[in-house]
């Protein structure tokens, strides 16, 4: 008996000390296999910048389908990750809609913020019900809010795919806030104006949204043929120059002004239209308009870094709609309908740029040749397998939506429309006569990197009521594609230094139950989990009064 006390005594002990040990010391063991609980190092370098208090408000509380539960747990893991590298953050799981009196009041006023509601249809039972779901976090430092998207839906994903590519973004969406509110000195990035660019207008949703991470700024070309040495000291003093579907020629004496920005590390974007087409023109016509090249004099300079836009349109079996009014007055009618012109790009999933985001839609767009030389080339956008080219000149006509296409004509597919290029820039003007004479020049530059889109429109948002809507947002067919997305990856890629954009790489995979399977198999498995306990306690009870009968008989 007393060595009995003793050892219990012992354990007790030991206990006590353990406990208190670890009070004092913390740590986390991550045990799955992509380890989606290890926070990236430049997630971690972000979070611990902090020295007040982050609270986090994250609307996934309450009475939420099973899906979603998934994803609230899986947010809740990682925002506890976050706070073990720093104390400072806080979160707090809120029901936006637990007061149903005043839920229609709620909904508002969270749309009002720009908070979406996720509409979710729910079987239970046989019963068919729609609820909404407010899948968003609210990341709140001192006196500034970041709205952080917890749910990433794209084009066709079952329940399974919706959760696991939103639990995929999870530390990137979250990092990215962390980074907006912590942003200390900003870089900066030019809009090229003086070549026919697009109105600010038309890109208005774009810089809004890059707003919150650089500063912006007008750079115009006319001022290159009077001082082209003061255009090119202003524009050394931007990190990114951005040209949004220029319409008219760049003179030599402009080039060169860009070759040796670039060539002195500023990055760049270039949203180019080779071919002049738009569906105005065909409006306008009465249903068709010629498609002719358009020469801005920037093939030399796309050729020096290894890539080429060719002046012919893609025809793309995988299309977006256009709609179009049938009918007059009251009796009109907006159908949607292909436009074999308007390609529904899918990702590859190859960079950190394109991974994980929605089908990018192009708009009388144009192939690259991708040409060899020591320039590193990533496609991050091409056209489906089943594209093709249309020459130019070429008559353009509404007429096409009622010919049936045939498929195999389409076989010369996967045409790259977005190319990334990197490496050390060297000047389109070595061993040449240069357009003009310029102070500090450099024919070989460090390393760098750009991007080459062969669309202008893919920046483009559309207008209502003179009003900029969001950049991807189709009004017509009410459909949403994933351009605000990749270029705000592609502007943040060319400027991140801290590898932090890295983190959309990690692969994440969330094992759920299937529903089907549940529905089908769901008595068996009711009697499996009760019956067999009972089961199993009886025949302990038989086997252990068994036992006893035997043991006291002797």
């Amino acid at each position: 008996m007393g060595k009995f006390v003793v050892s219990t005594l012992k354990i007790l002990i030991a206990v006590t000390v353990i406990n208190l040990l670890a009070s004092f010391v913390y740590t986390r063991f991550d045990l799955t296999e992509d380890k989606r609980y290890t926070l990236s190092e430049p997630a971690v370098t972000v979070v611990k910048k902090f020295e007040s208090p982050v609270i986090i408000d994250v609307l996934l509380d309450g009475n939420i389908p099973a899906e979603f539960s998934k994803l609230k747990s899986e947010t809740v893991q990682l925002l506890e990750s976050f706070a073990s590298k720093n104390k400072n953050i806080k979160y707090n799981l809120v029901d936006p809609l637990v007061d149903e009196e005043l839920a229609e009041q709620t909904i508002a006023e969270l749309q009002g913020l720009g908070l979406q509601p996720a509409n979710v249809t729910v079987e239970e039972n046989g019963k068919v019900s729609n609820e909404l779901v407010f899948p968003w976090a609210m990341v709140n430092y001192k006196d500034q809010t970041v709205k952080v998207p917890l749910l990433k839906n794209k084009l066709g994903a079952t329940a399974e795919d919706r959760i696991n590519n939103s639990v995929q973004q999870l530390e990137y969406a979250f990092a990215d806030a962390f980074t907006k509110l912590n942003i200390g000195e900003k870089k900066s990035v030019a809009i090229i104006k003086g070549n026919g660019e697009l109105d600010d207008m038309y890109i208005a949703d774009y810089l809004t949204t890059i707003r919150d991470y650089y500063n912006i700024a007008a750079i115009t070309l006319d001022s290159v043929a009077s001082d082209p040495q003061s255009v090119l000291n202003q524009l050394k003093e931007f990190d990114l120059a951005v040209i949004a579907k220029p319409t008219q020629a760049f003179s030599d004496q402009e080039k060169y002004v860009l070759d040796q920005y670039m060539v002195n590390g500023g990055k760049s974007i270039w949203m180019i239209d080779q071919v002049s087409m738009e569906m105005d023109s065909i409006y306008a016509g009465g249903g068709e308009a010629i498609a002719v090249p358009r020469d801005l004099n920037l093939k030399d300079l796309f050729f020096r870094y290894g890539v080429r836009i060719n002046p012919v349109l893609v025809n793309d079996l995988y299309f977006t709609q256009i709609v179009l009014a049938t009918g007059e007055g009251n009796d009109s009618q907006y159908n949607p309908l292909p436009w074999f012109y308007y390609p529904m790009v899918f990702s590859q999933n190859n960079h950190p740029i394109n991974t994980n985001i929605e089908a990018v839609r192009f708009q009388f767009t144009s192939p690259m040749d991708i040409l060899e030389n020591d320039y590193k080339k990533t496609v991050l956008l091409q056209s489906s397998p089943l594209s093709k080219t249309d020459g130019i000149p070429k008559i353009v006509s509404l007429e096409m939506i009622n010919q049936q296409p045939n498929r195999e004509n389409y076989t010369n597919g996967n045409l790259p429309l977005a190319v990334l290029i990197e490496g050390n820039f060297t000047s389109m003007y070595k061993n040449r006569v240069k357009p003009l004479k310029l102070q500090n020049t450099l024919e070989e530059g460090p390393e760098n990197k750009m991007i080459v889109i062969s669309d202008g429109d893919i920046v483009k948002n559309q207008l209502r009521n003179g009003r900029p809507l969001e950049l991807g947002y189709d009004k017509w067919t009410n459909s949403f594609y994933g351009n605000k997305e990749f270029l705000v990856n592609s502007t943040n890629y060319l400027l991140d230094n801290t590898g932090l954009i890295n983190i959309r790489n990690k692969k994440v995979t969330i094992p759920l139950l299937d529903v089907k399977k549940i529905a089908e198999q769901k008595t068996k498995w009711q009697l499996v989990n009760i019956g067999l306990p009972v089961i199993l306690t009886l025949l302990f009870g038989l086997f252990f009064g068994y036992y006893r009968k035997r043991k006291f008989a002797l």
